[in-house]
């Protein structure tokens, strides 16, 4: 096993899973989470809670303020565009870049997570980005990651540094399957946030929302997040059979 890892943490689905996912494959786990003056800032303690529950050695907000401007409706006013289910969110996105996206953000984490492990001795640098689902994301695909690993061990005069994506070719339904093997994981998904609008519980329907709830129909199994609503009288449970054990 490796001595150390650092995780880029922003308190989602993906993110929390991978966190925990670090923490069966390294002996100490650190964590960054970033704010950058994101739309939905609950995303914030949602990492915050999550890292408590994984007892991570070091959790650091870090504070970009005002510093990536664009037209995603994560850092302005725009429009957040809704979908009526999965399958027309496909035909609708299409092959465009997503409209959340929201340029060189991932490059500018991973430039400054890459600043945090050289400062923690840290050899290994762990991301829940994935090419997989229809994202659309041109920073999360296998490209960006390997060419990002090149750019970061020139930078540094070093050929140690490793990124690594364990989501990058799972479906989200095998991320939901993964998850459910990970100590600790699945109680932890029910104090992530994934929802763009940034609002608990999680009821619209804009991609983010779309895309969790079809991966844990596909996976058979309910969202710990939706049945902590559920639980608290917040929300219906969805007229899904993943929830059937339930009603």
């Amino acid at each position: 096993m490796n001595t150390k890892a650092l995780v880029i943490l922003s308190g989602g689905q993906d993110s929390t899973t991978c966190l925990f996912w670090a923490a069966q494959r390294f002996k100490e786990v650190h964590a960054v989470t970033f704010d950058y003056g994101q739309r939905h800032r609950i995303e914030i303690d949602s990492a915050a809670r999550v890292a408590s529950m994984a007892g991570v050695k070091s959790h650091e907000i870090i504070q970009l303020p005002n510093c990536l401007h664009s037209a995603s409706p994560l850092t302005s006013d725009n429009y957040l565009e809704q979908y009526e289910n999965p399958e027309q969110m496909s035909k609708v996105i299409g092959d465009r870049v997503e409209l959340t996206f929201v340029p060189m953000r991932n490059t500018l984490f991973f430039t400054v997570a890459m600043n945090r492990a050289v400062e923690l001795r840290c050899y290994d640098l762990v991301t829940g980005i994935c090419q997989e689902d229809n994202a659309n994301y041109p920073d999360c695909t296998d490209t960006f990651r390997q060419a990002f690993q090149f750019m970061a061990n020139q930078s540094l005069g070093s050929s140690k540094f490793r990124i690594h994506a364990p989501l990058m070719k799972l479906s989200k339904s095998d991320t939901v399957k993964l998850a459910k093997k990970l100590p600790g994981c699945w109680d932890a998904l029910a104090y992530s946030h994934t929802s763009y609008d940034g609002r608990y519980p999680p009821t619209d329907m804009n991609h983010a929302n779309v895309l969790r709830a079809d991966g844990f129909v596909k996976a058979g199994l309910p969202d710990p997040l939706v049945l902590r609503a559920w639980r608290e009288g917040l929300m219906m449970l969805p007229e899904t059979p993943n929830y059937d054990d339930f009603r």
